[in-house]
């Protein structure tokens, strides 16, 4: 497998892709640069740290926001106004608020196939487990787990009865029985221990064999794994030192998209990585998990 550049968009931050089924539309977020963007279009610039967000089923998106003040937020953002036929990032409205401390802002996440919106908070300076995971069903917010460092990569299995959650610095994938009915998560097991020498787990996402494709951050590549015997199962090169995260998408769902980021970074590195903070594709042999809708 091959990685394609296919925007060369030196995000400081690349984060958060999202498939978008209906419109064909891949959105992702630079978050330290506020943006969002659908493929390689700048879909709209904010004021706040946009962690990530996920499609709405009434066409709209659901974004996960921080403040410089470290007031998170779960808000609607209509991602064009339909009477101009262009972005209009004037249409927020908070959805939800969440009790944060003033040095979080919020991370990861995505939407649960019951269409909740799972999101997590992380450190800014990345060292204090102050951060937890949220689950949010339209109305109600629930604290799912608590003392999370860098909250990251979520993922479900194909009979959606198991959730697989990544803390980074834990270099682990925690593994939990799921209630789909409840949005509740039980039973939590190490599934895969990430060696040093492939680099941090980031972003990640499934596939509908069973496996998770993980980004790897400082180790330039997605590694595929069995998470019923924790074996890495496949390297997929990205020339990019930080992978931060990755889902499929495109027609037949074998696209995987993968985003990256220049946050760090040293000019030697830079030099030895160019495309760091590009946005990039690898044609895959198999069907992944669909980004699921919000509401």
């Amino acid at each position: 497998m091959q990685a394609e550049l296919i925007f060369d968009a030196k995000a400081t931050l690349g984060e958060g892709p999202a498939w978008d089924a209906k419109t064909q539309t891949l959105y992702w977020v630079d978050i330290l640069e506020k943006r969002i963007y659908a493929g390689t279009e700048l879909l709209a610039q904010l004021d706040d740290f946009i962690g990530c967000l996920a499609p709405r089923k009434n066409g709209n998106l659901i974004l996960g926001l921080s403040d410089a003040e470290g007031r998170a937020s779960f808000v609607d953002f209509a991602p064009f106004d339909q009477t101009q036929g262009k972005p209009d990032s004037s249409q927020q409205t908070v959805l939800a608020s969440l009790n944060e401390s003033a040095t979080n802002r919020i991370n990861d996440g995505k939407c649960d196939p019951a269409g909740r919106f799972l999101a997590g908070s992380m450190d800014m300076n990345e060292k204090d487990p102050n951060g937890a995971l949220y689950s949010f069903d339209g109305k109600n917010i629930t604290r799912l787990l608590d003392g999370i460092t860098i909250s990251n990569g979520l993922a479900w299995s194909a009979d959606h009865k198991t959730f697989y959650y990544i803390d980074t610095p834990t270099r682990e994938v925690k593994t939990f029985d799921y209630d789909l009915s409840t949005g509740q998560i039980a039973n939590p097991r190490a599934a895969i221990h990430i060696p040093e020498s492939l680099g941090w787990p980031d972003g990640m996402t499934s596939d509908m064999d069973g496996n998770l494709w993980i980004a790897m951050w400082g180790g330039a590549q997605v590694t595929k794994w069995n998470p019923n015997s924790g074996k890495l199962l496949e390297q997929v090169s990205i020339p990019a030192l930080q992978s931060s995260s990755c889902v499929f998408g495109g027609k037949d769902r074998n696209e995987l998209y993968v985003t990256s980021a220049r946050k760090g970074m040293s000019a030697e590195d830079l030099k030895k990585y160019p495309l760091s903070g590009g946005l990039f594709k690898v044609i895959t042999k198999v069907e992944g998990m669909p980004t699921f809708e919000f509401g």
